[in-house]
C-alpha cells in the first residue's frame, strides 16, 4: 500500500481532520456550531442501538466457549477486584493533586448568588438512583426484553452470563445455538464498520457543538481547574496505566498508537460507547481471548471509570474551594469514602458524573450542592479527559485481566503490532516481542 497517496484514507487522520474542522467551525461560527449537536448525537445513536445485542452475543459465546462455570467466576472475581483497585487509586490521585493546585482557592463565591434551577435535574435523578441496595437491584431487568429495550449495560451482562452458564451446563446439544449467535456477531459487526464511516463527521459536530455552545471564554474562566484535571488525568495515565500496560506487555505508548483511531473518535465525542464495538474487535486481534474480552471491557464502562474518579474527587473539593468552606483532612476522607460508593451506581445514567456528584454532596452537607452550578459551563471540556481515561483504563485494564488469567496471547500481540508499524508485513514474517519497546 503506497502510504504517501493513501493517508487520507486512514480513520484516524480523517477523524483528526473532522475535529480540527469542527472546532473552527465552532469558534468563527458558533452559533451553527452550537446547531450540530444532532450529528454528533446520531453517531453515537447509531453506535449505541447496536451495544447490547453485540454485549449479549460477546459474553453468551464467550462463555459458552469456556466450557466452565468455574472460569466465568474467576474471571470476573479478578475484573471486579482490579476496577475496584484502581478507581480507588484514581480517586486518590485526584483528592491529592486538587489540594496541592488547589484551583478554586481565591474565587470567593458567594453561595447566596447563586442559581440552583440548572442542577435541579441533576439532584432529582442523584436522589432517585436510592442507594446501594436500589443500584443493585436494578441489575435484575424486570423482563428479558426490557433489559435490551432500555439499553441498560449491566442487565444485558446479568442475562448474558446466565444464559452463557445455561449453555455450558447443556454441553454438546446447545452447539447449533452458540454457532447461529456467533454468526449474528458477525453481521452486526459489519454493521459497526459501515457506521464508523461517519466517525469523522460525528467527531467533528460534537466539537463543533461544544466550542460554539460553551464558547472558548468559558475555558478561560475556570481554566485552572481544567489544568489540574488534565494534568492529573495524564499523570494517572503514563504513571498509573503506563506500569499496568508494560506490566501486561504492551508498552502505553504501543498501546495508545494502536488505539489511536478510537481515542480520537472518543474526544470529539465524549463518548466511549462510540467505540465500544471496535475495542472488542481490536483487543481481540491483541491476543485478549474472546470470553475475556466479552466479560470484562463491558463491565468495565460501568464499573471502571477511571477519568470519572478523578474528575469527582477534585469538582467535589474545588466547590468546597471555591465557596471558601473548610474542610479537614477527616472531611476529606469521609468524602473519599462516600465517592468509593456513589462512583459505582451512576452507570448508564445521563450526565453521570453530575450525577454522582450531586449524590455525594447531598449525603456532604458542609459541601453546598448549588456550587454544582460553578461547573456546567466547562463540563463538557471537562468530559473529554474523563472520557479518553475511561477509555484507556478499561482498555489497558482487559489487558491485565487477559494476561493475569493467562488469556493473553502473546504471539497474537506480537503480530498486530508488527502490522501496525509495517501494514505490509508478509504473513509468516518474524516479529519483534512487544514487551521490549518503549
Amino acid at each position: 500500500m503506497n502510504m504517501a497517496t493513501r493517508w487520507y484514507k486512514l480513520l484516524y487522520v480523517q477523524v483528526l481532520i473532522g475535529i480540527l474542522v469542527g472546532g473552527a467551525i465552532g469558534y468563527l461560527v458558533p452559533e451553527f456550531g452550537a446547531k450540530l449537536q444532532p450529528l454528533a448525537d446520531g453517531f453515537i445513536k447509531l453506535i449505541k442501538m447496536l451495544l447490547a445485542p453485540i454485549i449479549f452475543g460477546t459474553v453468551v459465546v464467550g462463555i459458552a466457549k469456556m466450557g466452565s462455570i468455574k472460569e466465568v467466576g474467576r474471571i470476573g472475581g479478578k475484573a471486579l477486584l482490579y476496577f475496584e483497585v484502581v478507581s480507588t487509586i484514581a480517586l486518590v490521585i485526584g483528592l491529592v493533586v486538587v489540594n496541592i493546585m488547589k484551583p478554586g482557592v481565591g474565587m470567593n463565591i458567594d453561595v447566596g448568588t447563586l442559581n440552583g434551577e440548572a442542577i435541579k435535574g441533576y439532584a432529582q435523578a442523584a436522589q432517585d438512583q436510592g442507594g446501594a441496595i436500589n443500584f443493585f437491584m436494578n441489575i435484575i431487568p424486570t423482563t428479558f426484553v426490557d433489559a435490551f429495550a432500555k439499553g441498560a449495560m449491566l442487565q444485558v451482562i446479568f442475562i448474558s452470563v446466565l444464559l452463557g452458564v445455561a449453555l455450558v451446563q447443556i454441553g454438546a446439544p446447545a452447539a447449533p445455538l452458540i454457532n447461529v449467535i456467533d454468526l449474528l456477531l458477525q453481521g452486526l459487526f459489519r454493521i459497526v464498520a459501515m457506521v464508523m464511516r461517519l466517525a469523522p463527521l460525528g467527531a467533528g459536530a460534537g466539537m463543533a457543538f461544544t466550542i460554539g455552545k460553551y464558547g472558548i471564554g468559558t475555558l478561560l474562566s475556570l481554566g485552572h481547574l481544567m489544568l489540574a484535571l488534565y494534568l492529573t488525568t495524564l499523570l494517572f495515565i503514563v504513571v498509573v496505566l503506563g506500569t499496568v500496560a508494560r506490566w501486561s506487555g504492551v508498552p502505553l505508548l504501543t498501546f495508545l498508537r494502536y488505539f489511536k483511531d478510537e481515542i480520537l473518535v472518543t474526544l470529539g465525542t465524549c463518548s466511549t460507547e462510540a467505540v465500544l464495538p471496535r475495542m472488542m474487535i481490536k483487543l481481540e486481534k491483541l491476543g485478549c481471548r474472546k470470553s475475556v474480552v466479552g466479560m470484562v471491557l463491558p463491565t468495565g464502562y460501568t464499573f471502571n471509570s477511571d477519568g470519572t474518579c478523578i474528575y469527582l474527587t477534585m469538582a467535589a473539593i474545588f466547590v468546597a474551594q471555591a465557596t471558601n468552606t473548610p474542610l479537614t483532612l477527616a472531611d476529606q476522607l469521609v468524602v473519599l469514602g462516600v465517592l468509593l460508593l456513589t462512583s459505582k451506581g451512576s452507570a448508564g445514567v445521563a450526565g453521570a458524573g453530575f450525577v454522582t456528584l450531586a449524590a455525594t454532596l447531598s449525603v456532604i452537607p458542609d459541601i453546598p450542592l448549588v456550587g454544582l452550578v460553578l461547573l456546567l459551563g466547562v463540563d463538557r471540556f471537562l468530559n473529554e479527559a474523563r472520557a479518553v481515561t475511561n477509555l484507556l483504563g478499561n482498555g489497558i485494564g482487559t489487558l491485565a485481566i487477559a494476561k493475569w488469567e493467562g488469556a493473553l496471547d502473546r504471539s497474537m500481540a506480537d503480530r498486530e503490532i508488527a502490522l501496525m508499524n509495517n501494514p505490509v508485513v508478509a504473513p509468516d514474517t518474524p516479529t519483534v516481542k512487544v514487551g521490549s519497546g518503549l
